[in-house]
Formats: C-alpha cells, structure tokens, sequence
C-alpha cells in the first residue's frame, strides 16, 4: 500500500478527528480556558503517540503548554521540526455566528469552527502525513521534530524562554510551519518575511486639574493641543516617518525583489472596495504590497482626553494620551525604535506640559528569510507538483512571533508549508476551512518530507536516537 492508498482510505476517519479537535474550546486568551488548552494538548500527545511519533509529552512553560514529539531514526539525513498551535482565538461576538463555534458543522466541503483554519486544520495533516508514510513505508525519510504551542494568539510569552532552555531537545536543520496559508485555491505561494512591531503609550500632562476654558484659554497649554502636536510631528504629509534615525536600519528593498511583488496580481478598486475607501494611502514611492510588507509604519491606535460626553463642556483637560504601533522590517530593531520614539516626543513635547512614554507589551522582531534558501527550493517544488504552476513570493505585513525565536535561538529559518486561505474568517465569526486544503495539506507534507530528504544536514549534532533514548540524551 501507497501512502496515497493510505491517505484515500483514512479521510473519514480523519475528519471526524478533526472534528473531534475542534470541539475543544482551547482559547489561550481566557483564563477560564486555560484547562481546555491543556486539554488540546492532551488531545495532540494522544494522537501524535497512535501516529508512530516517539518521545510524545507535555512540557509546561510558565503559561500555556507545548507539545514535543519526534522520530529520528534515518542516519545521515537532515533533521526538520514541524510547528504549529492548538490554541484558537476568542470566539465573540457570539450572535454573529451561524452555529455555536465549538461545535463543528460541514457543510459544501467546508468545516465551520473555531480554530478551523487557524490552526487546527492545519497543524493536524502533518500528523496524518506522518502517520501514512509510517504505516505504509515503516519509515520516514527524514528525522522529525514537533513542536505545537498553546499560546501563540497570545503572542507565545513563555515560548521564548522554553526554546531557550531546550535548545539541544529542539536542535533541527529546517522548521516548517503548518500556520500559514495559500494565495488561493489554484495559487500557491510562499512566505518570505514578516514584520515586528513594537509600541508605546504617549501620557501628556498639564495643569494639576481640568480648568474652565474661558478663565484660563489661552493662558495654560491645553495637553490635547500639545499631544497632538507631539503626533503630528511624527510623520510627513508624503507618509515618510520624520522620526530621527527611524530608516536607518532599514533593509532596502531590491530591483529583483520590487519586480516580484509587481508581478503578484492586485486589483486595486476592488481593495478599496472592499475596505470602504475612496483612496489609498502610504509612503510615496511604494506600491501596496511593499508599503505593506516591507516598509516600516506608525500608526495612532488610539487617542483620549478630555470631555467626550454629549453636548459642551467648556473644559481645559488636565491630561491627554495616545496609543501608538509601528510595524517593522528587516533589520530594524523594536527595543531600537521604542528607544527612538521616546527621544522624539521628549525632543517635540511643547512648554507647559510634561510626556512620557511607556513602552507596551508588544515587542516583536521583523522575519526574513531568503527566497532561494533550500528549504524554500524543497517547498518549491512540492507546490509547482501540486498546483501545476510557479509560487508567488509574499511577505505578511503581521507577526509571528515563533519564526524570529527559532532563527535566534536554533540558528534555523522556518518554512511556510500549510494551506489556509484568506477568505477562511479566520479571528472572526464562521470561520472555516476548506476540507480540499485538509486534504492538499496531507498529501503535501508526504511529499515535501520525501524531498526533504536530498537536503544536506545543517550541522553533526543530529544523530539518530536509538528508539527507547530519552530525548536531550545521547547513548
């Protein structure tokens, strides 16, 4: 029997497993989940250990749990760790659901639920591809490394810390992530980069309390006037971020790459269209998609002071405060730019008012990797076999914080390899996943992990484990 023949013949019996895995209400974000995150993870040790993989448990981090699994039993070959997360996104407002989120509905080759797209859906072919090449070859043709998170809609606080502390456990020449996601149904492509971000809240402070503005207009800086002075000198009327030293770590995009992103399809009525606008925006000189993936922003997420009530009150605040964001690129720096923004409110706060800045707790470095980079080339192919056509290179203009951990602490770069579209809803009410990609995603990680065998290993540290060797040891 054909891994092919194995996989044909298991599809009901992995849907409804699927469906079993998206019953658990595993939302990393409340508290009152935090046992159904647990119980998620119960849920992928199990069927990970009735795959074949080995070394299966359950490893705390301070917050949400990992899973760890592996088989390494082919001499000689390269080492790949395989990613994702079981934790879902809160599933509110609950009324703007066609059925209750946790309790799976297919309906026209689709599975309505939480966590269907992201990641579940994704995160659980891997397994099965594991589990078929097994069953049907007795091998795999690489060593294997798992790692699934429980708290990456969090932002994975403690994953840091936990790679840091199982470097030799985790040690691995490729990681491929099954959190990610297709250009469409018939487009595949592949992720090079994503940003970082970083932010700070701006708290203005004036008079020692709110003043009548007729009695005192025009005689005490008003902290509104004055915050939104500080913001206005932040950024130019041609987008440019007027923050001194903000570009200077910037990783300029190249000619070869600025024609790459020409070449992906864009239409731009319908983007407009589509978010409601009459025009677009950015930084001069920059199409969409490169003031979206591969330039730097700032961005007021929020602003507040004052009266804001119904009617008039003819008050002088006594404070004002803003939230700002910044995404970031390579090779920017976020603790760099929080450092910079500080300098420049202090430098452009008016007379009359004192500012602080308080850095937030959102601090993630930008990601790239090459293009050409084995891994890459490897996926390459998988995806030209599949989809019958070239993948086009994209870049996310969002986080994940997993891939920048890994490069830091293993040295390794992670390869997008998962199949959700952006159509799914996903982090929204009726989110799906299409039960074609749960397939696609089954017979491309076969596939991949086969032609992942003519990588050359990274380094020497990757010697097959004997089968009852604990991992982290060696005989």
């Amino acid at each position: 029997m054909t891994w092919q023949t194995y996989l044909n013949e298991q599809q009901d019996r992995f849907l409804a497993e699927l469906l079993d895995f998206l019953h658990i209400p595993s939302v990393s974000a409340l508290p009152e989940h935090a046992a159904d995150v647990h119980r998620a993870a119960e849920w992928v040790a199990e069927r990970m250990r009735a795959a074949g993989i080995e070394s299966v448990q359950i490893l705390p981090t301070g917050g949400h749990p990992v899973v760890y699994g592996d088989w390494l039993h082919a001499p000689g070959k390269p080492t790949v760790l395989i990613y994702g997360h079981f934790d879902t996104q809160p599933a509110d407002p609950l009324e703007l659901w066609d059925h209750p989120p946790f309790e799976p509905v297919v309906r026209d080759g689709r599975v309505y639920a939480r966590g269907a797209s992201d990641d579940k859906g994704n995160m659980l072919p891997p397994i099965l591809a594991v589990e078929a090449l097994l069953r049907t070859t007795g091998a795999l043709p690489v060593n294997v490394k798992f790692l699934f998170e429980g708290q990456e809609e969090i932002g994975s606080p403690q994953i840091p810390a936990f790679v840091a502390a199982h470097r030799d456990m985790l040690a691995c020449d490729l990681v491929i992530s099954s959190d990610g996601g297709q250009w469409s149904e018939t487009e595949p492509a592949i992720l090079t980069g994503l940003r970082g971000g970083c932010g700070v809240q701006i708290d203005v402070r004036g008079p020692n309390r709110d003043l009548h503005s007729g009695l005192y207009g025009g005689a005490v800086q008003n902290p509104i006037h004055a915050l939104t002075a500080i913001l206005a000198s932040m950024r130019g009327a041609d987008g440019r971020i007027l923050i001194e030293g903000f570009y200077d770590a910037v990783q300029p995009l190249t000619d070869d790459e600025r024609r790459r992103f020409a070449s992906l399809p864009f239409d731009e009525a319908a983007y407009m269209a589509d978010l409601g606008v009459t025009a677009l925006w950015g930084e001069a000189g920059y199409t969409t998609y490169e003031r979206t993936w591969a330039r730097p922003t700032l961005e007021i997420n929020g602003i507040w002071g004052g009266f804001q009530g119904e009617g008039v009150k003819t008050v002088l605040p006594s404070e004002a405060h803003a939230k700002l964001t910044c995404r970031l690129v390579a090779n920017q720096d976020p603790a760099t730019i929080v450092a910079l923004i500080t300098a420049h409110v202090q430098k452009h706060t008016p007379p009359g008012v004192t500012a602080t800045v308080t850095p937030l707790k959102f601090l993630a470095k930008p990601y790239l990797m090459p293009f050409d980079h084995p891994g890459n080339r490897a996926a390459r192919d998988i995806l030209v076999s599949m989809y019958g056509r070239e993948p086009y290179e994209v870049r996310s203009g969002g986080s994940i914080p997993i891939c920048t951990i890994l490069l830091d602490e293993l040295g390794v770069y992670t390869v997008n390899f998962a199949f959700a579209l952006e159509d799914e809803r996903q982090h929204s009410p009726n989110e799906f996943f299409r039960l074609s990609s749960f397939r696609r995603g089954q017979e491309g990680y076969c596939m991949l992990l086969e032609r992942l065998a003519d990588l050359e290993p990274r380094t020497k540290n990757q010697e097959p484990r004997t089968r009852n060797q604990e991992p982290g040891t060696r005989n």
